[in-house]
């Protein structure tokens, strides 16, 4: 997960209030449901040390949940009695719940918020193509780049056109497509149509959106459901995920001079959060080191086991907070992303339920 749209929560200093509602209940009495947990949640914080301009806020906004067609549910993350950032959950939380702590509860963000919100889908034929983004908000039209085949020709010389175009046809689609992607910042690409269409254009797209195309042939009326697309994203993120944690079980195997190009356990990935050299986190919910406390400084990388490695003399005042949400803090200072990791996946790795890949020297 690119975690850059975090970048607000970490301008300002904490403590912070993370709260999570579950929208997924929908029933006649809504609006009061709403109500009610808005209340509940506002006291929770103010149990916890909120101050009541923070728990305001954060009550005034799950009230107006009531009024949004929010689906599974929606994150809050306030401070100063202000929301500073309210993302959409593309999972059910499994219910409301609030947190006042130094640093913003992030780590949930992992599996309940998603990184695609965004997927062109290409339909393909011999003709050329027709683009469509599909999305949370509905689906739309991305333009329909044609073809040069001529259909009027006999059918010896048209089948040899076919052939030629064709060619010519894969190569504009493909270019197309991957301004398109570039465009809207589409996480997925969806190739529908005839399997010898698809492999076609999969094989002109640029080597940088390999890794981001799935393929699907049409459903009903020649299109993709709402709930084809969903399955379809959702396989793609778990393989990728599973793509990733084979690139960490490879990489933590020493090499020929005894290095090791991966890292587990909270203390090891905290020095390696120190020194700028996570290039991809791994947490996998649930590990132990996780939930573990270690101590922070007030710049994103300031963050270790014990107060002493902080490494900054002048920290006069660490704070306490979750491993996870602070390397998390330190994976966006430095552009790295993230990954979930599921527990059956590699048996129990990372180590202690946290891990990074690293950069090279």
């Amino acid at each position: 997960m690119d975690l850059a749209f975090l970048h607000p929560l970490y301008e300002h200093p904490g403590p912070w209030a993370s709260v999570y509602v579950d929208t997924s209940r929908h029933s006649g009495s809504t609006h009061q449901d709403r109500a009610s947990t808005a209340r509940e949640l506002a006291r929770d914080l103010r149990e916890q040390g909120a101050d009541r301009a923070t728990c305001h806020a954060v009550r005034a906004a799950v009230e107006e949940l009531a009024l949004s067609p929010e689906p599974l549910g929606r994150a809050l993350f306030a401070r100063a009695g202000e929301v500073v950032l309210d993302p959409p959950l593309a999972a059910a939380p499994g219910g409301s719940s609030a947190r006042w702590a130094a640093l913003p509860h992030t780590a949930p963000l992992l599996d309940l918020a998603t990184e695609d919100p965004v997927c062109a889908v290409a339909y393909i034929d011999r003709a050329g193509a027709e683009f469509e983004l599909r999305g949370a908000v509905g689906s739309r039209e991305a333009g329909p780049p044609r073809g040069t085949a001529d259909p009027d020709r006999p059918v010896r010389h048209f089948r040899l056109r076919v052939e030629n175009a064709w060619d010519h046809n894969a190569a504009e689609i493909a270019d197309a497509l991957a301004v398109c992607q570039e465009e809207t910042g589409a996480g997925l690409v969806v190739l529908v149509g005839e399997r010898r269409a698809r492999r076609s254009v999969r094989e002109r797209l640029p080597h940088r959106l390999r890794d981001r195309v799935a393929e699907a042939s049409p459903g009903p009326g020649g299109r993709l459901l709402d709930e084809d697309v969903e399955r379809i994203r959702e396989a793609h993120l778990r393989d990728r995920a599973a793509a990733e944690l084979e690139r960490f079980l490879a990489a933590r195997t020493p090499d020929e001079n005894g290095r090791t190009r991966a890292v587990e356990g909270v203390s090891a990935v905290a020095e390696a959060a120190r020194d700028h050299r996570i290039d991809e986190l791994l947490i996998r919910p649930g590990g132990p080191d996780t939930r573990r406390e270690v101590w922070i400084g007030e710049d994103p990388d300031r963050v270790a086991v014990r107060p002493d490695d902080l490494g900054s003399p002048g920290e006069q005042h660490p704070w306490r907070a979750r491993a996870d949400d602070a390397l998390l803090r330190a994976a966006v200072e430095t552009g790295a992303p993230a990954v979930s990791v599921p527990s059956t996946a590699g048996g129990e790795a990372p180590a202690g339920g946290v891990g990074a890949l690293l950069r090279g020297d």
